[in-house]
Protein backbone atom coordinates (compact mmCIF):
# COMPACT_ATOMS: atom_id res chain seq x y z
CA UNK A 1 0.00 0.00 0.00
CA UNK A 2 1.80 3.18 -1.17
CA UNK A 3 2.15 5.43 2.00
CA UNK A 4 0.77 8.99 2.18
CA UNK A 5 2.64 11.67 2.96
CA UNK A 6 2.93 14.59 5.07
CA UNK A 7 1.47 17.76 3.94
CA UNK A 8 4.00 20.09 2.93
CA UNK A 9 4.39 23.88 3.90
CA UNK A 10 4.27 25.69 0.27
CA UNK A 11 4.98 29.47 -0.65
CA UNK A 12 4.58 31.23 -4.02
CA UNK A 13 6.09 34.25 -4.92
CA UNK A 14 4.44 36.69 -7.53
CA UNK A 15 0.93 35.67 -8.39
CA UNK A 16 1.01 37.42 -11.66
CA UNK A 17 -0.70 35.39 -14.47
CA UNK A 18 1.73 32.01 -13.94
CA UNK A 19 1.62 32.46 -10.15
CA UNK A 20 -1.80 33.21 -10.08
CA UNK A 21 -2.72 29.31 -11.78
CA UNK A 22 0.36 27.60 -9.84
CA UNK A 23 -1.44 29.34 -6.37
CA UNK A 24 -5.13 27.92 -7.03
CA UNK A 25 -3.66 24.61 -7.75
CA UNK A 26 -1.40 24.66 -4.94
CA UNK A 27 -4.30 25.60 -2.52
CA UNK A 28 -6.42 22.67 -3.80
CA UNK A 29 -3.64 20.27 -3.66
CA UNK A 30 -4.14 17.44 -0.40
CA UNK A 31 -0.10 17.66 -0.54
CA UNK A 32 -0.15 21.17 0.62
CA UNK A 33 -0.69 21.58 4.03
CA UNK A 34 -0.17 25.52 4.78
CA UNK A 35 -0.11 27.86 1.55
CA UNK A 36 2.01 31.11 1.83
CA UNK A 37 1.88 33.70 -1.06
CA UNK A 38 3.81 37.40 -1.39
CA UNK A 39 2.66 39.41 -3.99
CA UNK A 40 3.59 43.14 -4.61
CA UNK A 41 0.26 44.13 -5.97
CA UNK A 42 -2.35 45.12 -3.50
CA UNK A 43 -4.95 44.21 -5.69
CA UNK A 44 -4.24 41.38 -6.77
CA UNK A 45 -3.03 40.50 -3.12
CA UNK A 46 -6.86 40.69 -2.04
CA UNK A 47 -7.83 38.43 -5.17
CA UNK A 48 -5.32 35.70 -4.01
CA UNK A 49 -5.97 35.65 -0.65
CA UNK A 50 -9.77 35.35 -1.20
CA UNK A 51 -9.13 32.43 -4.07
CA UNK A 52 -6.96 30.31 -2.05
CA UNK A 53 -7.32 31.14 1.90
CA UNK A 54 -3.80 31.37 2.21
CA UNK A 55 -2.36 31.76 5.58
CA UNK A 56 -0.27 34.45 4.75
CA UNK A 57 -0.53 36.84 2.14
CA UNK A 58 2.35 39.59 2.67
CA UNK A 59 3.73 42.24 -0.01
CA UNK A 60 7.31 41.22 0.88
CA UNK A 61 9.01 38.01 -0.13
CA UNK A 62 11.66 37.54 2.06
CA UNK A 63 8.84 37.24 4.66
CA UNK A 64 8.56 33.59 2.82
CA UNK A 65 12.17 33.22 2.84
CA UNK A 66 12.81 33.77 6.53
CA UNK A 67 9.77 30.84 7.58
CA UNK A 68 11.34 28.27 8.94
CA UNK A 69 7.95 26.26 8.05
CA UNK A 70 7.95 26.65 4.22
CA UNK A 71 9.44 23.65 2.55
CA UNK A 72 9.07 24.79 -1.09
CA UNK A 73 8.82 27.83 -2.96
CA UNK A 74 7.53 28.63 -6.58
CA UNK A 75 9.08 32.15 -7.95
CA UNK A 76 6.60 33.56 -10.51
CA UNK A 77 7.56 36.68 -10.35
CA UNK A 78 9.03 39.84 -12.93
CA UNK A 79 11.12 41.14 -13.92
CA UNK A 80 12.83 38.68 -15.04
CA UNK A 81 16.08 39.95 -13.55
CA UNK A 82 15.18 39.33 -9.74
CA UNK A 83 14.92 35.19 -10.47
CA UNK A 84 18.29 34.76 -9.48
CA UNK A 85 18.71 36.72 -6.21
CA UNK A 86 15.04 35.33 -5.07
CA UNK A 87 16.04 31.67 -6.36
CA UNK A 88 19.62 31.79 -3.98
CA UNK A 89 17.93 33.21 -1.18
CA UNK A 90 15.24 30.42 -1.07
CA UNK A 91 17.63 27.95 -1.71
CA UNK A 92 20.33 28.86 0.43
CA UNK A 93 17.42 28.71 3.15
CA UNK A 94 17.31 24.91 2.36
CA UNK A 95 14.17 25.17 0.34
CA UNK A 96 13.00 23.20 -2.82
CA UNK A 97 12.11 25.67 -5.95
CA UNK A 98 10.34 25.82 -8.66
CA UNK A 99 12.19 28.78 -10.79
CA UNK A 100 10.45 30.38 -14.22
CA UNK A 101 12.34 30.59 -16.49
CA UNK A 102 15.06 32.23 -17.66
CA UNK A 103 16.61 30.56 -14.10
CA UNK A 104 19.41 33.60 -14.50
CA UNK A 105 20.50 36.89 -16.53
CA UNK A 106 24.05 35.02 -16.72
CA UNK A 107 25.77 31.06 -17.02
CA UNK A 108 27.79 32.12 -14.06
CA UNK A 109 24.73 32.63 -11.56
CA UNK A 110 22.72 29.44 -13.11
CA UNK A 111 26.04 27.19 -12.02
CA UNK A 112 26.11 28.82 -8.54
CA UNK A 113 22.03 28.17 -8.09
CA UNK A 114 22.54 24.67 -9.45
CA UNK A 115 25.62 24.28 -6.85
CA UNK A 116 24.16 25.30 -4.43
CA UNK A 117 20.63 23.21 -4.99
CA UNK A 118 22.84 20.21 -5.17
CA UNK A 119 24.73 20.89 -2.11
CA UNK A 120 21.72 20.64 -0.42
CA UNK A 121 20.27 17.71 -1.45
CA UNK A 122 16.92 20.15 -2.81
CA UNK A 123 14.89 20.01 -5.06
CA UNK A 124 15.48 22.87 -8.41
CA UNK A 125 13.49 22.91 -11.27
CA UNK A 126 12.76 25.55 -13.79
CA UNK A 127 9.23 26.35 -15.22
CA UNK A 128 9.38 24.62 -18.77
CA UNK A 129 5.49 23.87 -18.72
CA UNK A 130 5.55 22.48 -22.40
CA UNK A 131 7.16 19.38 -21.10
CA UNK A 132 3.77 18.50 -19.76
CA UNK A 133 1.42 19.36 -22.82
CA UNK A 134 -0.11 16.14 -23.95
CA UNK A 135 1.15 16.50 -27.82
CA UNK A 136 4.65 17.12 -26.59
CA UNK A 137 4.55 14.24 -24.53
CA UNK A 138 3.40 11.67 -27.55
CA UNK A 139 6.05 13.38 -29.80
CA UNK A 140 8.69 12.36 -26.74
CA UNK A 141 7.32 8.98 -26.60
CA UNK A 142 7.42 8.53 -30.46
CA UNK A 143 10.85 9.73 -30.50
CA UNK A 144 12.13 7.70 -27.33
CA UNK A 145 10.23 4.52 -28.53
CA UNK A 146 11.69 4.24 -31.99
CA UNK A 147 8.39 5.22 -33.71
CA UNK A 148 10.24 7.47 -35.84
CA UNK A 149 13.29 5.68 -36.12
CA UNK A 150 16.51 7.39 -35.79
CA UNK A 151 16.10 11.65 -35.19
CA UNK A 152 17.09 13.76 -38.55
CA UNK A 153 15.63 16.85 -37.71
CA UNK A 154 13.47 18.94 -35.79
CA UNK A 155 11.09 22.20 -36.92
CA UNK A 156 9.59 24.17 -34.80
CA UNK A 157 7.42 27.62 -35.14
CA UNK A 158 5.78 29.60 -32.24
CA UNK A 159 4.01 32.68 -32.44
CA UNK A 160 2.60 34.98 -29.84
CA UNK A 161 0.12 37.80 -30.23
CA UNK A 162 1.65 41.45 -30.20
CA UNK A 163 -0.17 42.36 -27.12
CA UNK A 164 1.76 39.84 -25.03
CA UNK A 165 4.93 40.57 -26.41
CA UNK A 166 4.69 44.14 -26.02
CA UNK A 167 4.05 43.71 -22.34
CA UNK A 168 7.09 40.91 -22.29
CA UNK A 169 9.26 43.84 -24.31
CA UNK A 170 8.80 46.42 -21.24
CA UNK A 171 10.21 43.91 -18.47
CA UNK A 172 13.95 43.85 -20.48
CA UNK A 173 15.39 43.61 -23.95
CA UNK A 174 15.46 40.07 -23.88
CA UNK A 175 14.93 38.46 -27.55
CA UNK A 176 12.85 35.72 -28.97
CA UNK A 177 15.28 33.62 -28.21
CA UNK A 178 15.56 34.31 -24.50
CA UNK A 179 11.56 34.89 -23.85
CA UNK A 180 9.90 32.93 -26.75
CA UNK A 181 12.08 30.03 -28.46
CA UNK A 182 13.18 29.27 -24.91
CA UNK A 183 10.20 26.79 -24.86
CA UNK A 184 11.38 24.89 -27.96
CA UNK A 185 14.77 24.76 -27.51
CA UNK A 186 14.08 22.98 -24.06
CA UNK A 187 11.47 20.66 -25.55
CA UNK A 188 13.76 19.83 -29.10
CA UNK A 189 16.46 19.07 -26.70
CA UNK A 190 14.37 17.04 -23.92
CA UNK A 191 13.17 14.60 -27.29
CA UNK A 192 16.50 14.45 -28.46
CA UNK A 193 18.42 13.28 -25.26
CA UNK A 194 21.11 11.79 -24.66
CA UNK A 195 22.12 14.08 -27.39
CA UNK A 196 23.96 17.66 -26.82
CA UNK A 197 23.97 20.83 -28.80
CA UNK A 198 27.63 21.64 -30.51
CA UNK A 199 27.00 24.67 -32.94
CA UNK A 200 24.04 27.26 -33.15
CA UNK A 201 23.49 30.04 -35.95
CA UNK A 202 20.86 32.81 -35.60
CA UNK A 203 19.39 35.49 -36.82
CA UNK A 204 16.62 38.74 -36.32
CA UNK A 205 14.04 39.97 -38.53
CA UNK A 206 13.24 43.67 -37.09
CA UNK A 207 9.89 45.68 -37.99
CA UNK A 208 6.85 46.28 -35.92
CA UNK A 209 8.73 46.14 -32.23
CA UNK A 210 11.71 48.06 -33.45
CA UNK A 211 10.81 51.00 -31.21
CA UNK A 212 10.75 48.70 -28.53
CA UNK A 213 14.63 47.92 -29.52
CA UNK A 214 13.58 43.98 -30.15
CA UNK A 215 13.25 42.23 -33.31
CA UNK A 216 10.24 41.09 -34.49
CA UNK A 217 11.09 37.21 -35.10
CA UNK A 218 14.45 35.26 -34.74
CA UNK A 219 15.46 32.21 -36.34
CA UNK A 220 17.82 29.41 -34.92
CA UNK A 221 19.79 26.13 -36.57
CA UNK A 222 21.05 23.89 -33.90
CA UNK A 223 23.29 21.05 -34.42
CA UNK A 224 23.50 18.37 -32.26
CA UNK A 225 26.39 16.08 -31.62
CA UNK A 226 25.72 13.65 -33.81
CA UNK A 227 24.14 15.37 -37.01
CA UNK A 228 20.25 16.10 -35.85
CA UNK A 229 19.22 19.61 -37.14
CA UNK A 230 16.80 21.51 -34.92
CA UNK A 231 15.11 24.77 -36.86
CA UNK A 232 12.95 27.10 -34.67
CA UNK A 233 11.43 30.21 -35.37
CA UNK A 234 10.25 32.38 -32.59
CA UNK A 235 8.22 35.73 -32.93
CA UNK A 236 5.71 37.84 -30.92
CA UNK A 237 4.05 40.47 -33.24
CA UNK A 238 1.14 38.94 -34.74
CA UNK A 239 -0.97 41.13 -35.12
CA UNK A 240 -3.64 42.37 -31.93
CA UNK A 241 -6.97 40.70 -33.65
CA UNK A 242 -5.25 37.45 -34.49
CA UNK A 243 -7.78 35.38 -32.63
CA UNK A 244 -5.64 33.16 -30.24
CA UNK A 245 -2.87 33.76 -27.87
CA UNK A 246 -0.41 31.70 -29.37
CA UNK A 247 0.36 29.51 -31.92
CA UNK A 248 2.81 26.22 -32.49
CA UNK A 249 3.71 24.04 -35.47
CA UNK A 250 6.19 21.11 -34.83
CA UNK A 251 7.74 18.76 -36.93
CA UNK A 252 10.14 15.68 -36.08
CA UNK A 253 11.41 13.58 -39.18
CA UNK A 254 12.98 10.26 -38.79
CA UNK A 255 14.43 7.36 -40.48
CA UNK A 256 11.33 5.45 -40.41
CA UNK A 257 8.87 7.90 -39.86
CA UNK A 258 7.32 11.75 -39.81
CA UNK A 259 5.67 13.62 -36.91
CA UNK A 260 3.24 16.80 -37.42
CA UNK A 261 2.25 18.20 -34.29
CA UNK A 262 -0.55 21.04 -34.92
CA UNK A 263 -0.62 23.65 -32.15
CA UNK A 264 -2.49 26.06 -33.46
CA UNK A 265 -4.99 26.06 -31.46
CA UNK A 266 -7.87 26.47 -34.23
CA UNK A 267 -10.08 23.63 -33.09
CA UNK A 268 -12.38 26.02 -31.08
CA UNK A 269 -13.90 28.73 -32.72
CA UNK A 270 -16.14 31.42 -31.15
CA UNK A 271 -17.51 33.77 -33.07
CA UNK A 272 -19.46 36.59 -31.21
CA UNK A 273 -20.81 40.20 -32.71
CA UNK A 274 -18.62 42.34 -30.42
CA UNK A 275 -15.48 40.28 -30.94
CA UNK A 276 -15.30 38.54 -33.69
CA UNK A 277 -13.51 34.86 -34.44
CA UNK A 278 -11.80 33.69 -31.51
CA UNK A 279 -9.87 30.65 -30.74
CA UNK A 280 -10.11 29.90 -27.03
CA UNK A 281 -7.87 27.85 -24.64
CA UNK A 282 -4.49 29.35 -26.56
CA UNK A 283 -2.76 30.47 -24.05
CA UNK A 284 0.56 28.54 -23.30
CA UNK A 285 0.19 28.13 -19.61
CA UNK A 286 -3.47 27.30 -19.93
CA UNK A 287 -6.03 28.02 -18.04
CA UNK A 288 -8.83 26.96 -15.85
CA UNK A 289 -12.19 25.98 -17.59
CA UNK A 290 -14.51 25.97 -14.54
CA UNK A 291 -14.00 22.46 -12.99
CA UNK A 292 -11.16 21.39 -15.16
CA UNK A 293 -7.65 22.84 -16.39
CA UNK A 294 -7.08 22.98 -19.97
CA UNK A 295 -3.51 23.07 -20.19
CA UNK A 296 0.03 22.04 -19.01
CA UNK A 297 0.57 24.38 -15.92
CA UNK A 298 -1.44 22.98 -13.26
CA UNK A 299 -0.03 19.22 -14.08
CA UNK A 300 3.24 21.03 -14.14
CA UNK A 301 2.42 22.37 -10.46
CA UNK A 302 1.27 19.29 -9.21
CA UNK A 303 4.36 17.51 -10.38
CA UNK A 304 6.42 19.49 -8.63
CA UNK A 305 4.60 19.39 -5.37
CA UNK A 306 4.57 15.62 -6.03
CA UNK A 307 8.57 15.65 -6.49
CA UNK A 308 8.51 17.31 -2.89
CA UNK A 309 6.24 14.96 -0.96
CA UNK A 310 7.67 11.68 -2.49
CA UNK A 311 10.98 12.68 -2.93
CA UNK A 312 10.94 11.88 -6.17
CA UNK A 313 13.11 13.44 -9.68
CA UNK A 314 12.10 16.69 -10.94
CA UNK A 315 11.36 16.32 -14.71
CA UNK A 316 13.35 19.40 -15.58
CA UNK A 317 16.88 19.11 -14.59
CA UNK A 318 18.21 22.84 -13.53
CA UNK A 319 21.14 20.99 -15.67
CA UNK A 320 19.23 20.72 -18.99
CA UNK A 321 17.70 24.22 -18.37
CA UNK A 322 21.38 25.85 -18.00
CA UNK A 323 22.19 23.85 -21.61
CA UNK A 324 19.14 25.41 -23.17
CA UNK A 325 20.19 28.78 -21.75
CA UNK A 326 23.75 28.39 -22.72
CA UNK A 327 22.40 28.04 -26.84
CA UNK A 328 19.75 30.85 -26.41
CA UNK A 329 22.73 33.11 -25.31
CA UNK A 330 24.70 31.75 -28.33
CA UNK A 331 21.78 32.22 -30.69
CA UNK A 332 22.22 36.02 -29.18
CA UNK A 333 26.06 36.58 -29.86
CA UNK A 334 24.92 34.62 -33.30
CA UNK A 335 22.85 36.88 -34.57
CA UNK A 336 24.11 40.26 -33.71
CA UNK A 337 27.86 39.13 -34.82
CA UNK A 338 26.60 36.79 -38.23
CA UNK A 339 28.57 34.02 -37.60
CA UNK A 340 27.83 30.58 -36.28
CA UNK A 341 28.73 29.72 -32.47
CA UNK A 342 30.05 26.99 -31.78
CA UNK A 343 29.50 25.29 -28.05
CA UNK A 344 30.48 25.33 -25.79
CA UNK A 345 30.37 29.02 -25.18
CA UNK A 346 33.71 30.53 -24.22
CA UNK A 347 32.86 32.72 -20.90
CA UNK A 348 34.75 35.73 -22.58
CA UNK A 349 32.04 36.06 -25.14
CA UNK A 350 29.26 36.54 -22.42
CA UNK A 351 28.09 39.58 -20.60
CA UNK A 352 25.48 39.22 -18.60
CA UNK A 353 22.23 38.45 -20.15
CA UNK A 354 24.15 37.76 -23.16
CA UNK A 355 23.85 40.03 -26.36
CA UNK A 356 20.45 40.07 -25.68
CA UNK A 357 21.42 43.46 -23.04
CA UNK A 358 22.30 44.97 -26.48
CA UNK A 359 20.48 44.01 -29.20
CA UNK A 360 20.48 46.48 -32.13
CA UNK A 361 18.20 46.45 -35.26
CA UNK A 362 20.49 45.75 -37.91
CA UNK A 363 19.05 44.25 -40.93
CA UNK A 364 22.92 43.03 -42.09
Amino acid sequence: MKQIPDPINVGIIGTGWCGGIRAVTAAASPLVGVLHIAETNEERRSEMAIATDAETVTGNWEDLIVDPDIQALMISTTPESVHYPMAKAALDAGKHVLLEKPMALSLEEADELIDIADSKGLKFTIGYSQRFNSKQALAKRSVNDGTLGDPVSVLISRHIGRSLGAKIGTRGKFSPAVMEATHDIDFAFWCLEPRHPVRVYSQMAWGARSDQGVPDTQFLIITMNDGVVVNIGAGWSVPLHYPNAANTWIEFIGTDGALMLDASHRDIVVNTVDKGIQFPLSTMPGEFVDHVYAGPMERETQHFLEAVAYDRPVMVDPKAARVTMEVYLAADISAQEHRVVELPLDRTELSPAGAASELSGSRA
